[in-house]
């Protein structure tokens, strides 16, 4: 069967647009100026800016008495309440099943905070597994992580695989240069932009999750990446060359190690813990979806602080989803500025 991969952030969920709410209700509920909005938008830079860097400027701009920390757990908190998965998204993801593809999510990112995000937005049930840096320890651009991706979906990664596997994403240096050092067919989500990267191309270019699903099924032999440029699939063991420019751009969204090591075997099951990371902010408890293993239970959602604070992706707080994969909206209340102010148990628990 044909494999089609998707990026999270900014794909298949909007999670700029997230960001830009949650922004609006922080300066609504604290009576600031509303013309700050394009600060913030600026400052966060589409995610890639840590956590630690974005939260302690918004403290010091606003001379905010809480620490960096409880500002965290506020902010996942809020941005939590706006991520959803936009309809359109899971019509095109149910076309592309109907069509006979299996679906799977490669995504850069914090184990926890990624995961949750499938889970609240309904995205869990409509693919057929996925992988996150930090537990693969490895990270898109390197063609490893495509691989184990590939095999979470059930599909080994030997043979012509790649040749019929497509990856869609809207960030060029992980998505769309992880695909072509990985042999696989591209779409690029501009969402407006031009093409800036001169080493590399995707294979198409769309507007939108919808157009470039719809490309996909329409073209399904498109020509492949060079073949020059191929990491050699399985066969491979050991992490690919990464640009350095790509290292530097990716670096804001994952503390992984570029150190794992594939499955052995082609056909060789991927537990639900395998190449969880081991440093700060790895749970070992965490589990990850595979096809063998249906839903594990992230048996230990406790994340060090020195780990989250550093990674643009955004974790959230448990709740359900309705049939169109939104989650109830509940936005926070008001940040205490009282001297000594500290997070409560609760809201230490949701960073």
């Amino acid at each position: 069967m044909p494999l089609l991969l998707f990026d999270l952030d900014n794909t298949l969920l909007p999670r700029d647009a997230a960001f830009r709410a949650w922004a609006q209700d922080f300066l609504s509920d604290h009576g600031l100026p509303p013309g700050d909005l394009d600060w913030f938008v600026t400052l966060d830079g589409g995610g890639y800016v840590p956590r630690s860097t974005v939260l302690s400027a918004v403290r010091r701009r606003y001379d905010l008495d809480v620490s960096t920390d409880f500002l965290l757990a506020h902010y996942r908190r809020g941005i939590n309440s706006h991520i959803h998965c936009p309809p359109r998204h899971i019509e095109a993801l149910r076309a592309a099943r109907a069509a006979g593809w299996r679906l799977g999510i490669v995504s850069n990112g914090g184990t926890g905070p990624q995961v949750e995000k499938i889970r609240r937005t309904g995205l869990g049930p409509l693919v057929d597994g996925w992988v996150i840096s930090e537990e693969a320890d490895c990270l898109k651009p390197d063609p490893l992580i495509f691989e184990i991706a590939a095999q979470r979906c059930g599909v080994a990664p030997t043979g012509d695989w790649a040749e019929r596997t497509w990856m869609i994403g809207d960030h060029a240096p992980a998505d769309i240069a992880g695909a072509e050092l990985t042999g696989l067919r591209s779409v690029w989500l501009h969402h407006g932009r031009p093409w800036a990267e001169t080493g590399y191309r995707p294979t198409l270019k769309a507007a939108g999750l919808p157009e470039a699903v719809g490309q996909v099924l329409a073209a399904r032999n498109a020509p492949s990446p060079r073949p020059g440029i191929r990491a050699g699939g399985a066969s491979r063991r050991g992490a690919a060359g990464v640009p350095v420019r790509a290292t530097a751009l990716l670096g804001a969204r994952s503390g992984a190690r570029l150190t794992a090591a594939a499955p052995q075997g082609a056909s060789a099951p991927v537990p639900a813990n395998a190449g969880m990371g081991r440093g700060p902010g790895a749970a070992a408890g965490s589990g990850v979806r595979n096809r063998s293993g249906g839903f594990a239970v992230i048996a230990d959602t406790r994340t060090d602080a020195r780990a989250v604070s550093g990674l643009g992706a955004e974790a959230g707080l448990d709740g359900g989803a309705d049939s169109l994969g939104h989650a109830p909206v509940v936005r926070p209340a008001p940040l205490s500025t009282a001297p000594g102010s500290a997070p409560t148990p609760a809201a230490a628990a949701a960073g």
